[in-house]
């Protein structure tokens, strides 16, 4: 299992905690420095099935990049392009485990990765 995360933001430590919490092994990546491949992206998009549910809509670079106006406007290869340019767009945590893919942290969710 692979969790890209910030390493300071506090939802990614819960994310942490949980799995620590129920014996899941992870490797972390700062994804400020390894963003989710295409590939990982589109999983994503697929399971989630918009786009805005892949943006940290709260983060600031989000808001400074006004991409609240920009977002419905893209193709999902141009947003595609856009997270994989800027790991802190992302939502995270970012967790993929075989079939399995997270964006954010909700317990009822990770329960997959069981």
């Amino acid at each position: 299992m692979k969790v890209y995360e910030h390493p300071k933001c506090s939802t990614c430590k819960k994310a942490k905690a949980f799995l620590e919490q129920h014996g899941i092994s992870a490797v972390f990546e700062d994804i400020r420095e390894h963003t989710p491949t295409r590939d990982e992206l589109l999983k994503a998009y697929q399971y989630a099935g918009s786009l805005r549910k892949l943006f940290n809509t709260s983060g600031m670079e989000y808001r400074k990049r006004g991409l609240k106006d920009l977002l419905p406007t893209m193709t999902p290869d141009e947003a595609f392009e856009l997270l994989e340019s800027d790991g802190m767009l992302i939502k995270r945590p970012f967790a993929v485990a075989n079939d399995a893919i997270a964006v954010g942290f909700k317990e009822s969710e990770w329960e997959v990765f069981q």
